[in-house]
This record gives C-alpha cells, structure tokens and sequence, in this order.
C-alpha cells in the first residue's frame, strides 16, 4: 500500500492498558499527530462516553479513529499505522510483521498481562493454580523472545518495527507481574533499545489524561 497521511485522528485508551500503550508509543515514534482520551474502565460500558461506545466495536480500548473510521485490537492499529505512514516496518512485507503480531496476541500479549492482573489486581482471588499456569507459560514466552533476539537488534529488522512495539508493551511493568527480566539478557538490552528511541515514554508517562 502506497502510504497516505493519517486523518485528524483519536485514540482512546486506559493508562493500565499495555494495549492502550503500544498504540500510543507507536504514534509517538511515528510523529502522529493525535488527540489522546482516556476511559474509565472502572465505569459500566453503558454509563462510558457515548464517542467511545459509538467507535469501539467491542466495548474495549484501544481504539483509533482515524477521520470517519474507527478501528480496534491494538495489533490491527498498529499494522493500519505501519502501512497508512510507511513507519515502523510499514515499507516491509506484510506477512513478516503478521506473523509476529498473532505470535504477540497468542503468547507474550496473553501470559504477560494476565499474569499481572492476577498479581497485582486479583492477588486476593487468582487462583494460585491459574497463576503457576500463566507464570509458565510467560516464561516459556520470555524464553522465545530471548532466543529470537540472538540474531538481530529486532525481531524483524535492523530498525524497530511494530512486531517490537507489539511484543515490548507490558514488559515495562514486568515487577507487576512479578517477573525479574534479567533472567533474559538479550530481553532487556533490546527493551533499552527501544526506550532509547526519540518519542519513546515509559507508560504513565505516555498515557496520562
């Protein structure tokens, strides 16, 4: 796809939403210009704000509108940004990010969070078994991407991608989910990489209202 200039565009998410956070990173490191609302999850769907519930089709954030369309799932945003500006991966085959986007959405994008919702937001009702399984299984995923990252600075390319910014986002709250990351060296070197980046922000600091 021939990249075209994005629309006058908003992006809802939540502060706590590693999802809501790899959009925005992605529009930052883009230079997109953006207008940034953030929804109380907290409240019931029917009592959010009537935009929201109009653009999101399944209730949850994030979503990006972009001039008269609406788009949700962080991974669908981000792959949109990548061939709408031809950034951060965008001029590559597309099946080179894909296949990293559905790698992110099946493994680290649900071990990871989940783990930390059990730890820090569920700690007095997550199941101790439920957690032992999302432990493992975070990482077994951490231990993928370690190995991934012997090869090159990125997961696709020399320069970072949306694979990255997919598979990155809730590794900046790793004590949150209880996880030591320098049990994974590459991990980290390619996590301060990224944070070295012009734009990048740690998520608080990113997604403030």
């Amino acid at each position: 796809m021939t990249p075209h200039a994005l629309h006058l565009s908003v992006l809802y998410g939540n502060r706590e939403s590693g999802h809501s956070y790899k959009v925005k990173l992605a529009l930052h490191l883009l230079g997109v210009e953006h207008e940034y609302r953030e929804v109380d999850l907290d409240v019931p769907l029917a009592e959010r704000p009537a935009e929201f519930r109009a653009a999101s089709r399944f209730g949850e954030v994030p979503v990006f509108v972009d001039g008269d369309s609406a788009l949700a799932q962080s991974n669908a945003i981000l792959l949109h940004l990548a061939e709408r500006t031809g950034g951060l991966g965008g001029e590559l085959p597309t099946e080179r990010l894909t296949e990293w986007l559905f790698w992110e959405a099946n493994r680290i994008g649900f071990s990871v969070p989940n783990l930390r919702m059990a730890r820090t937001y569920g700690a007095e009702t997550a199941s101790l078994d439920v957690v032992a399984w999302l432990e493992s299984r975070a990482l077994k995923d951490l231990e993928r991407l370690d190995h991934e990252l012997s090869a090159q600075p990125f997961l696709v390319d020399s320069s970072v991608t949306i694979a990255d910014i997919a598979c990155c986002a809730y590794l900046y709250w790793p004590e949150q989910a209880g996880l030591d990351l320098t049990r994974w060296p590459r991990v980290v070197d390619w996590l301060e990489r990224i944070s070295a980046l012009p734009g990048w922000a740690d998520p608080y600091e990113l997604l403030r209202a």
